[in-house]
This record gives structure tokens, sequence and C-alpha cells, in this order.
């Protein structure tokens, strides 16, 4: 079985968020957000900005994040806008891989919601689910 049918419960090793921003400080400031919520046991990666620290997106920046979120259980990416679904797309055509995630989800709801419950083992195609389920949550 791969990563993306992979149940509730069913993961020892969970699957990994990639979080996509044009900016370094709101991808570290969400995942140190859902480190907590996810009692550190979610292996959150961050790609923010550019090469050099400046707002925008880097295709070097968002592989290097895949690679540091995967554990081997499958990998959900989440871009914030614009740019950032196009540099995500490339790298994860280049990657090939279908355990390996790009989610149209709200950006801090949908990466909440997958990180809650991926500190619960669930598997990837469920995350996708429910951080595409966050865009229908009120907020009041």
């Amino acid at each position: 079985m791969n990563a993306i049918d992979g149940g509730s419960g069913g993961s020892v090793t969970p699957v990994g968020i990639v979080l996509v921003s044009h900016s370094p400080d709101l991808a570290s400031g969400l995942r140190d957000l859902l480190t907590q919520l996810s009692a550190g046991l979610v292996p959150v990666a961050v790609a923010g900005g550019t090469d050099d620290g400046r707002l925008g997106t880097s295709y070097a920046l968002v592989a290097g994040a895949v690679a540091e979120a995967d554990r081997g259980a499958g990998v959900l990416v989440l871009p914030d806008l614009g740019s950032s679904v196009l540099t995500a797309r490339l790298v994860l055509e280049d990657l090939g891989r279908e355990d390996v995630v790009l989610v149209d989800a709200p950006f801090v709801e949908g990466a909440v919601a997958a990180a809650v419950l991926a500190s619960t083992g669930a598997g990837l195609a469920e995350l996708v689910a429910t951080a595409q389920d966050a865009r229908r949550m009120p907020k009041f």
C-alpha cells in the first residue's frame, strides 16, 4: 500500500507537511504553530521566500523542504498563493512521486487541520481531504 492510500491510525510514520510561502516569516510562524498543535509529532518543513531571503518563492527551497519533511509516509504540500503554487507544481512534477501531494486548501486553516490529524497517524489521503475541507470551516 502506498502512503496516499494509508488510513487513519495505520501509519507509524507521520505524513510530513511542507509550507510554501512568499514570506519566510509567515512560513516559520505557521510551522511554530503546527509544531505546538501536533505536539512535535509531525515533520513540518518550510520553503519561505527566495534563496536570498527576499519575498518570493524558490524551487530549491521547496525541493529541500519536501526532502526534509519526508519520513516515508508521504508529504502534503500547502502553498500560500500565486507563484508558490507554480513553483511547487514544478518541483512536484520533477519529483514524479504520487506520495507528495500539492493541496488546494486555505494556507493556515488547511495546515492546522492537516497537522492535528497527522499527529494521530492518519494517512496522506485523509490529510488531503481534511486540508481541503478546511475551506468550509466557519470562523464564527
